[in-house]
C-alpha cells in the first residue's frame, strides 16, 4: 500500500490517545505497513517517533492512576464484611508492572533501570607484578591491599581504574 498522508494522519491521532499500534491502524492500515512508511517517509517517521514518545509519557501518567484507583478493590459482604477482591488487585498491579516493563524498554535513558557499580575488586597477579613490599606484606600474612580495580562512585565513567588502595598513589 502508497503511503497516505490522511490515513497515517488517523493513525498517529489515535497513538496520540494511548492506543496501541494495532488499534490505532484498525481498519485503515496494516500495521507492517505503516511501519514501512516510517522508513521511506523520513518526516513521517519522525512525527511517527515524536507522537510515540509523547504516548509513552502518557502511558507514565496512568502509573500513578492506576495504582491510587482503589475502586473495586474490596467488596462488603452481606454480614459486613471488607473482603479484598485479589483478582482486581491483581489486574491492576499487571497493568502497572507491564507499563512500568514497557516504559524501560521504549524509553531506556528515562525510565531504565540505572546501574551503578562502586567498589572494590582484587586483581589477581602473578609475583613479578608485586613490589618487593607486596610480598613482603603477603609473607607477612597481612592483608594485599596496594593492587585493586577500583571502580570510581559517580564519576559517570564506565571504565574502572587502577589505583593505589593503601596509600592513594597511582604509582602501583
Amino acid at each position: 500500500m502508497a503511503y497516505n498522508q490522511e490515513t497515517a494522519d488517523k493513525v498517529l491521532q489515535g497513538l496520540s490517545e494511548g492506543k496501541s499500534l494495532r488499534k490505532a491502524c484498525a481498519g485503515l492500515v496494516d500495521p507492517s505497513y505503516l511501519l514501512r512508511w516510517t522508513e521511506e517517509n523520513p518526516e513521517f517517521g519522525q512525527q511517527y517517533m515524536r507522537t510515540r514518545a509523547r504516548a509513552y509519557e502518557m502511558l507514565a501518567d496512568e502509573l500513578v492512576e492506576i495504582s491510587d484507583d482503589s475502586t473495586n478493590d474490596t467488596t462488603v459482604t452481606e454480614d459486613g464484611k471488607v473482603v479484598t477482591n485479589q483478582e482486581v488487585v491483581a489486574r491492576s498491579r499487571l497493568r502497572v508492572d507491564t507499563r512500568k516493563w514497557m516504559l524501560a524498554k521504549m524509553l531506556p535513558k528515562i525510565y531504565g533501570e540505572k546501574l551503578e557499580l562502586a567498589g572494590v575488586v582484587n586483581v589477581k597477579a602473578t609475583p613479578a607484578d608485586l613490589s618487593d613490599d607486596d610480598l613482603a606484606a603477603i609473607a607477612a600474612g597481612r592483608k594485599l591491599n596496594s593492587l585493586a580495580l577500583k571502580v570510581p562512585e559517580n564519576t559517570g565513567s564506565d571504565l574502572p581504574t587502577i589505583e593505589n588502595c593503601s596509600n592513594g598513589d597511582n604509582n602501583a
